[in-house]
Formats: C-alpha cells, sequence, structure tokens
C-alpha cells in the first residue's frame, strides 16, 4: 500500500474518531470555525493602521509606530499578528498550547495564509522556523505548537521547514508572568543554533502570541548572528498596546 493512500485512510478515521470542532467554541462543526465564532474572529483581525514593524494595531492612521517599537531597537525586520489576543482566541489558543488541540493548528495556518499568504510570497522566506520550546517542556507537552503551523505553512506554500537547527537551550521561566525587562532577562541566551545550520537570506519565524516581542527578537539576534540577512514573523494573536 502506498504512503499516501495510507496517509488518506489515517486522515478519513481520525475526523470519524474526532469529528471536526470549532477551535473557538468546541463544538461539532463540519466547516471548522462556526458562523458565531467566523463572526467574534473576524471583528478581532489586525487591520490598518498597524505599527510598520510589528504590527499592532495603532488608534491613529498618523501614528506610524507602536509605544514598544519607538522606544526599542527590534532585531528582527518585520511581522505581523493576526487576531488581537482577546477572547474567544485567547481561550483557544490555550487550548492549542496546552490541552492537545492541536489539530486547531490546521484553522490558524489556513487563517495566516489566507491573510497573508501574499506578505510571505513578498518576503519570499528561504525557511520557516518554529519557535522551539525546551526539551523539558516539549516532552511535557508532548508537541511544539509553533512547528504544528510551521509544517502546513510550509506545505501548502511549498516553503522548506526546520524544526532542528533553533533550539532553545535555556528552559525559561513562562514569559506571560513578566514585565518587558524581566522577558529581556528571562531570553538572554535561551537561544541557539546547532553547528550544522547553513544561513539563510530570509528566515520566517512562526510563533502562538506576540506581546512584546522579546521572544522573537532573542530568536532573531542568533539567526542574524549566524548570518541571516533578514528575520520576519507571523503569529496567531498579537497584544495590543500603544
Amino acid at each position: 500500500m502506498r504512503h499516501g493512500v495510507f496517509q488518506k485512510i489515517i486522515e478519513g478515521a481520525a475526523s470519524w474518531l474526532w469529528p471536526e470542532a470549532c477551535p473557538f467554541c468546541g463544538r461539532v462543526e463540519s466547516q471548522g470555525i462556526c458562523d458565531a465564532c467566523r463572526r467574534k474572529a473576524d471583528a478581532l483581525k489586525v487591520r490598518e493602521p498597524r505599527c510598520m514593524r510589528c504590527g499592532k494595531p495603532l488608534p491613529f492612521a498618523e501614528q506610524e509606530y507602536c509605544y514598544d517599537c519607538m522606544h526599542m531597537r527590534h532585531r528582527y525586520d518585520r511581522g505581523y499578528g493576526m487576531w488581537i489576543h482577546r477572547e474567544p482566541v485567547s481561550t483557544s489558543i490555550y487550548q492549542f498550547k496546552y490541552h492537545n488541540q492541536r489539530r486547531y493548528g490546521v484553522y490558524y495556518a489556513e487563517e495566516l495564509i489566507c491573510c497573508y499568504g501574499h506578505i510571505i510570497k513578498r518576503w519570499d522566506p528561504d525557511l520557516i522556523i518554529p519557535i522551539p520550546l525546551h526539551k523539558k517542556r516539549r516532552r511535557k507537552r508532548g508537541y511544539n505548537q509553533a512547528a504544528v503551523i510551521c509544517r502546513i505553512i510550509g506545505r501548502k506554500l511549498g516553503i522548506p521547514v526546520d524544526e532542528r537547527s533553533l533550539i532553545r537551550k535555556q528552559h525559561t521561566d513562562p514569559q506571560k508572568a513578566l514585565g518587558h525587562q524581566e522577558r529581556k532577562r528571562n531570553l538572554k541566551d535561551a537561544f541557539a543554533l546547532k553547528n550544522g545550520f547553513r544561513p539563510a537570506p530570509a528566515v520566517l519565524l512562526i510563533d502562538d502570541i506576540y506581546t512584546t516581542g522579546s521572544t522573537i527578537d532573542a530568536a532573531s539576534a542568533v539567526l542574524k548572528k549566524k548570518g541571516v540577512e533578514k528575520v520576519y514573523f507571523l503569529t496567531i494573536s498579537i497584544g495590543q498596546g500603544y
């Protein structure tokens, strides 16, 4: 039996055992995101005006950068978050990360391609890299949520995905409970690249949430030190800060 046929049988069995569910309310829904949650999620889509560096929503069209980007030097070049990090998006991502709802990653990846596929093509990344988990957290969780999204985007857009080269060498505290300066200290020397990494001109980083950019910055700094010229990012959600 060919691998492709076997894979289709597995996917068919999985859809029967675990029917499609809305990633926001959890109800069984053949179309994935139900109509009610689609309206709520669409209301949270980040639109113009937004920061020219991190993509956070801005209150005025005349404003070019958010407060964070005006007052700090980022190591990445540009990026976007898809939804503002509020309900029902925040709970959906929590379920995705901590309750083994990795199938939600399919919806997130498809939405990211729908929103930013044209921008990804413009950036023309040579590699897509997920923000890695430390091996202890990866072992406890069973998967890296960012890698789930990377595989789908890479496959659909024909871009190589590298899940191995960028590693998190330090088991850091969760970022959500820390302030801006604490986040930076927490991530100091947290990432590294394996010796076999060959620098690519442009890399796209994928993560679940962008708050202050400390995680993306720390990973970008390591990549650029090794010779990567451009680093971009996409996240499922982004904090709202001016």
